[in-house]
Formats: structure tokens, sequence, C-alpha cells
């Protein structure tokens, strides 16, 4: 599996712009998966429903499923995973792209917009080969339109040794 990464400070575009590029890379016949990295506690589930309490009760993992789809869900009861970690238990599929995990070895592409007052990640980090953005800037790496989706995947796919 490719693995490529999405990155940027919070309100930068980085949801907005991963649901365009699942859209655009697999209406091209690729199949996709993504990860979603969040800093705050999630949880699914709701206290009484059966699987909650599967999971009070001590359960490792809890599996939810209905004929449309299912969930899985683990408790690690411990440090927030890794992502390699998260990766080893994905089905295979073309490409994985992940949201977040700004900080991983994995190559990224940054999301960076000046109104949210961050500085830019590409400075510090050699694997963000590229920061798609809607400000006019000059880096070592492809400035790409924020807004133009198919140059985004295009150019995620030839990085990801998808396209040529």
């Amino acid at each position: 599996m490719k693995v490529y990464g999405v990155i940027g400070w919070k309100n930068s575009g980085k949801t907005s712009l991963m649901e365009r590029l699942v859209a655009d890379i697999t209406g091209r016949g690729y199949s996709v998966s993504t990860v979603k990295h969040v800093h705050h506690a999630v949880d699914l589930d709701q206290p009484g429903k059966d699987t909650y309490r599967h999971r009070q009760a001590g359960a490792s993992e809890v599996v939810l499923a209905s004929a449309d789809r299912f969930a899985l869900m683990v408790e690690h009861r411990g440090p927030e995973p890794e992502l390699a970690a998260i990766l080893a238990r994905l089905a295979p599929v073309d490409l994985v792209l992940v949201e977040g995990y700004k900080r991983d070895a994995h190559r990224k592409i940054e999301v960076w917009r000046a109104e949210t007052g961050q500085p830019l990640i590409q400075p510090a980090d050699p694997l963000v080969r590229a920061v798609a953005t809607d400000a006019a800037l000059a880096l070592p790496v492809p400035v790409l339109d924020l807004n133009d989706t198919k140059a985004v995947a295009d150019f995620i796919l030839r990085e990801a040794g998808l396209a040529v």
C-alpha cells in the first residue's frame, strides 16, 4: 500500500481537500482508504448501548456490524497508537491518504492558508514534498493551487508511484 499524508494547521482546509482528493482519485479507478488523526478524545459509541457495555466490561475489540458496514472499536488503554500500527490493520488498497500525523515519516503535502496565522511546516520537514495553498509563495518545493484538486491529486499519484 502506498501512503501519502495531508498535513497543516487547524482550519487550513485539510479535510475539505481530503474529501475532494478521495472523490477524484477513486473516480480514476484507484482504491483509497483514509486515516484521520485527532488530538481530542473520540468515542463513536454511546453509553448504555450494547457495544459500549461490551467495552466497559473489558473487551479489547468490539465490532458493530450491519448489512451496510461494520465498525471496529479497539480499546488500546495505553499510549496513542502509532500510525504504522493503524496502517497494519487496514485492508489492502492502492492508496492510503493520511490526514494529520504531521510528525510521522511519510511523504506529505502541506495545506497552508495565511489566515490561519500559523507558519509553514514545510521548511522544517523534508518529507513535505509540496504545499497546496491559495497564496502566492516562493518555496523550494512545488506550490500547488489548493483549489485545483486534479493537480493536487496528479502530484500525489505521481509521488506515490501510481501514475506517470
